[in-house]
């Protein structure tokens, strides 16, 4: 019932439904949310009676009852919206405590010091969350208190001390808000629910939910439960564990507790916890006692817990748990979230565990989420110079300048800058830089906290809680061991082991593991589509080959034309005065073509390779600058005048729709046969070598009517049978064409009659169908998805044969498309490969099941 009790509410119910030791409470809906979003902000009138009833009810399970000045019940409450949304919304611990139940709260526990801890955390959690006064205010307070006394730690505080700090924590929230702290129980209550459905429309909510396309509409529950204590000395504890390793899948139990303390300050990362298990304490290093040694009777029944959760959910758990005096209770459950890596093991260990199929398998694992294996690691043999070490929170390493605010990272970003975002601590205001940012440097907080699991999602790099750095946001500067790095200064992290080095490393590519060979093995099995890549060099083929491509689907000759020799035959070509010229500076290039060709070929052995004659308009072949024509004018022995004459003939008011294309060899037909007898020549040669025929796919681009294609097409044919002749080998091949033009989309059956097949090349289709630049797009498309007016930036979405081989070809959701409506092949870039395999296999899985209900 996740829809209406939201994720948290829905797995508190069902821990209960499965007789684990859970404190009780009750959740307000979903639908409450909507309400009042849809009715100004206000309540069904039936609310404030349901939950008075409910409280009664928890009271008397507990019996304690809300608001009572002998013996009062504490709740606590949190949001809990059906999609996790990790720190976005705010909770509130030990409400309902007030001057008057603070005393019945120490009587009752025989501890003052207990009780007034949790009272001052009340009165900071609830005017923060709640009332809206900075945290900060109260830490200014806490830490001019502790300097004076000499204090490190907030465990040094006695009870007279926090009795002290309270009436200083009260004047503060009168001077900032004009009235006194609430002290009536049920005041507190309606305040904090009224905050938890007010947190859905912040900022940071709102930027979550556009990150992970979470509609609005969902709204949040609220939990309001029985309060735990973990704060109440030795025999308390709170803490965080996952049934699997999250950075590597793991099968072990994972996780961090505090002894005497509560549940925010683990994840908040104000002290640095302790290791659950004896084994992660010792790998650690760490001289704190890991939980199994310093409770054992609570770590055995952790243990018997999380062995019924994953059994029962099939999947790993991300747990928060409480032990007050003793006794164990279980506050949470979720699927964990995890990196790639750890996804890729766990779902291929589940399946082998017998607990979810291989084609379930299959589906648990977000295809997107492939891109953080594909990611660089530091080369083991490159020095480095190692400025601190903190906790390795998302594996992946990566180099950039410091920059200490998110919204400097984000601005770098749009300038094309590499940057390492270093902050104390991250917050869910910072998503915008993490986005932004290479990897992520805190100086403070746990594997638990937020940069660290933010920074996971996202698959960035991230090393959290390095507390030898110091950070000063007003110099913007970092300070460890006597070092000072400014702004701007180069920074690499690496997230896999936690070390921060100084300047730039040498990284090396990324292998995958067997877990990966496995899962991918069982993702082909149920796939239909092929899979291939968009590749023009060697490098790219091999790479593509090694992500198991079947094919490549694009080769953009035009990428081979920039290199050395190669740019200048092609500025002569563009200089001629006349064919022959032309032909002469294409005979320079052609041996250079039918190299690259074969060099395909061969790597491809056999599979299908789809070139596309030369697209781009020509004036991108020449010189742009001044200095730079006069450096090609030289080289070329060419009259300035002439060249700075034949760029102004060329140039163009809107290249995308002018000068290029199959217009290039209707006009220049030269250009064509070159390219054509160079592909057809390599084909030869290539079969002879590798023993594998050849089928060259030969695509012609930005045709919008048939005799254009056919007029190519003809030029094409004539050089097959010229080769042919020379040779005395028939080559087998297809001509097609790209569809990247409405037209030529809307005549198609036309066009079909002259082609083999087509590819839909989607970023100039999209951009010619809605009349949009893909270049220019960014500054308006946020607004436009903002205001709902598309669902999404079309550019990144998503027998005769079929393929796309866009920015598209890559993209899970478009991917589901083309399954649906039967395309043959998607082609996408060689890093993209295994998304596009796994996307395919779960699309072909989602339509078996559709079929199937």
């Amino acid at each position: 019932m996740k829809n209406l009790l939201g994720g948290k509410g829905a797995n508190l119910a069902e821990m209960s439904n499965l007789g684990l030791p859970v404190p009780p409470g009750f959740t307000i809906t979903t639908e409450v949310c909507t309400y009042y979003y849809d009715h100004g902000r206000a309540y069904p009138q039936e609310l404030k009676s349901q939950v008075e009833k409910a409280l009664d009810y928890v009271g008397k399970l507990t019996g304690r009852t809300f608001g009572d000045a002998e013996n009062p019940l504490l709740v606590s409450v949190r949001s809990g919206a059906r999609a996790s949304m990790p720190g976005m919304m705010d909770t509130v611990l030990n409400l309902g405590l007030n001057d008057v139940t603070v005393e019945a709260l120490a009587k009752g526990a025989g501890d003052e010091r207990f009780a007034y801890d949790s009272y001052r955390r009340f009165i900071t959690m609830y005017s923060n969350v709640v009332l809206d006064i900075e945290h900060h205010h109260f830490e200014e307070i806490l830490d001019e208190f502790k300097d004076r006394k000499g204090y490190t730690l907030d465990t040094d505080m006695t009870a007279q001390d926090w009795k002290a700090i309270l009436p200083r924590y009260k004047a503060l929230v009168e001077k900032e808000l004009g009235k006194p702290f609430p002290q009536e129980p049920q005041e507190q209550l309606w305040g904090a629910i009224g905050a938890v459905f007010g947190s859905w429309m912040n900022n940071r909510a709102i930027k979550y939910r556009e990150l992970h396309a979470i509609p609005a509409s969902w709204g949040t529950a609220v939990n309001v439960q029985a309060m735990v204590f973990g704060n109440m000395g030795e025999t308390s504890a709170t803490g965080v564990a996952f049934t699997r390793n999250p950075s590597t899948g793991e099968s072990e139990l994972y996780g961090e507790f505090l002894i005497n303390a509560q549940g925010e300050d683990v994840v908040a990362g104000i002290r640095t916890p302790q290791d659950i298990t004896e084994k992660a304490r010792v790998a650690s290093g760490s001289d704190k006692p890991s939980m199994e040694r310093a409770m054992p009777d609570a770590y055995n029944e952790l243990v018997r817990i999380y062995g019924i959760l994953e059994k029962h959910y099939r999947d790993m758990q991300d747990m928060e748990f409480t032990v007050e005096t003793g006794k164990l209770w279980m506050l949470q459950t979720r699927n964990g979230k995890r990196t790639a890596k750890a996804a890729l093991r766990i779902a291929v260990e589940l399946a082998s565990e017998g607990l979810i199929t291989q084609e379930e398998a299959v589906t648990r694992v977000e295809p997107a989420a492939l891109d953080q294996l594909l990611h660089p690691t530091i080369d083991p043999k490159a020095e480095r110079k190692i400025l601190a070490t903190g906790l390795p929170a998302s594996p992946g390493a990566a180099s950039g300048a410091i920059v200490f605010n998110s919204d400097d990272a984000e601005a770098a970003k749009k300038a094309g800058h590499k940057v390492i975002l270093v902050r104390v601590e991250t917050s869910p205001e910072d998503i915008h830089g993490m986005h932004a940012a290479e990897g992520i440097l805190t100086t403070r907080g746990g594997m638990t906290s937020h940069a660290a699991v933010v920074a996971r999602g996202m698959g960035k790099p991230c090393v959290s809680g390095a507390g030898q750095i110091r950070v000063d946001y007003a110099a913007q500067t970092l300070t460890v061991a006597g070092q000072v790095l400014k702004k701007g200064e180069i920074l690499t992290i690496d997230g896999s082991n936690g070390q921060v080095l100084l300047g730039q490393v040498k990284m090396l590519e990324p292998e995958l593991s067997g877990e990966f060979a496995t899962l991918m093995g069982w993702a082909d099995k149920v796939r239909r589509m092929k899979v291939r890549a968009n590749a023009e060099t060697p490098l790219d083929a091999k790479t593509a080959r090694s992500f198991g491509a079947e094919g490549i689907g694009l080769c953009r000759t035009e990428h081979m034309f920039f290199e050395g020799d190669r740019i200048v035959a092609v500025r002569e070509m563009i200089l001629s005065d006349d064919e022959a010229g032309r032909r002469a500076a294409l005979s320079k290039l052609l041996p250079m073509q039918r190299k690259d060709f074969a060099e395909l070929f061969s790597i491809m052995s056999g599979l299908p390779v789809t070139i596309r004659l030369l697209d781009p308009p020509l004036h991108e072949f020449l010189p742009h600058s001044e200095e730079e024509m006069q450096e090609v004018a030289k080289s070329m022995n060419a009259p300035i005048d002439k060249l700075r004459h034949r760029a102004r003939e060329l140039h163009e008011f809107n290249p995308m729709l002018g000068f290029r294309g199959c217009r290039l060899a209707v006009a220049y037909p030269e250009i064509a046969e070159m390219q054509a007898r160079a592909i057809f020549e390599a084909a030869v040669e290539a079969g002879k070598t590798t023993g594998q025929p050849v089928v060259p796919e030969i695509m012609v681009p930005l045709v919008m009517t048939k005799p254009e294609l056919d007029l190519v097409k003809e030029r094409i044919v004539a050089m097959a049978e010229a080769v042919k002749h020379e040779s005395g080998v028939a080559i087998e091949y297809q001509v097609g064409t790209m569809i990247e033009l409405p037209r030529a989309a809307l005549r198609a059956g036309e066009i079909a009659e002259s082609a083999e097949f087509f590819s839909f090349g989607t970023n100039d289709l999209t951009q010619t169908t809605l009349g949009i630049s893909r270049d220019d797009a960014a500054s308006f498309l946020g607004p436009y998805t903002q205001k709902g007016l598309l669902p999404a930036d079309p550019f990144v979405r998503p027998n005769i044969k079929l393929g796309i081989c866009g920015e598209h070809g890559g993209d899970p959701a478009s991917i589901h498309f083309c399954e649906s409506t039967g395309l043959d092949y998607v082609s996408c870039s060689p890093y993209r490969v295994p998304i596009a395999r796994l996307a395919a296999a779960q699309a072909a899985l989602g339509a078996k099941a559709a079929s199937q209900a």
